[in-house]
């Protein structure tokens, strides 16, 4: 065979082996589509949250059900609820025996609250949708800050200002594929941590775990965030 020849060959091997190697990379979209999927299988969870911003800490039990039932049953501040149904948001505030009711168009319309938080399968297309994903460092994973636990660290940059949060940190369990940490810096360049924990899957809720009936003695301000479009 001549040089030229072997040359040829030579460079036919390695775009063969570059390309077979190319295969092989997982890329932080497609691992985000990994998590997406795995939430996309559930049927329901439930664990402990907790959530941490400048001004305190809030902690409480999460419950989702698909595909757009969420409810946290807040510890501290005692008595405080948020129930989403997929239509109205309530977020009942004890100390000020007041219900906070927000309307939200449903989730294929693009609504705000439609996703019912990231943490859920229509969260993260929403979060595929709308934000570039890149891994913090690289695919392995590292330990989560504070804990000996084992994630993968995404890093999420908003591809338009409509978004709330300008980036979000997903810090995603590598033995569960369970977002673990969300770390989300607002336009207001302030930071609000929402940590996972003890999330037990498939346990059967039943939807009636959703309803929420407030105290009659509650008032009621009806859609506190924005006015639903007609």
């Amino acid at each position: 065979m001549t040089r030229s020849k072997l040359a040829i060959l030579a460079l036919i091997l390695a775009g063969t082996a570059l390309f077979a190697g190319a295969q092989d990379i997982l890329t932080a979209d497609r691992f985000l589509q990994q998590v997406g999927e795995r939430y996309a299988a559930m049927a329901d969870y439930e664990g402990r949250l907790v959530i941490t911003t400048s001004r305190g800490t809030q902690e409480g039990t999460v419950l989702h059900k698909a595909p757009n039932l969420l409810r946290i049953d807040f510890s501290n501040p005692a008595g405080q609820v948020i129930s989403y149904d997929g239509a109205t948001l309530l977020v009942y505030v004890p100390e000020l025996r007041a219900i906070l009711s927000q309307t939200v168009r449903a989730p294929e319309e693009g609504g705000a609250a439609g996703s019912a938080g990231v943490a859920t399968a229509e969260g993260l297309r929403t979060l595929r949708r709308n934000y570039s994903a890149a891994y913090e460092k690289g695919p392995e994973p590292v330990e989560l800050a504070g804990t000996p636990e084992r994630v993968v660290r995404l890093v999420l940059n908003r591809k338009t200002v409509a978004e709330g949060f300008r980036t979000i940190v997903l810090s995603v369990s590598a033995d569960t594929k369970l977002i673990r940490r969300i770390e989300g810096t607002t336009v207001a360049n302030e930071t609000i941590v929402f940590d996972f924990t003890a999330i037990k899957t498939d346990q059967g809720i039943a939807p009636s775990r959703f309803i929420y009936d407030a105290p009659n003695s509650a008032n009621t301000y009806s859609n506190f965030l924005f006015k639903p479009e007609e």
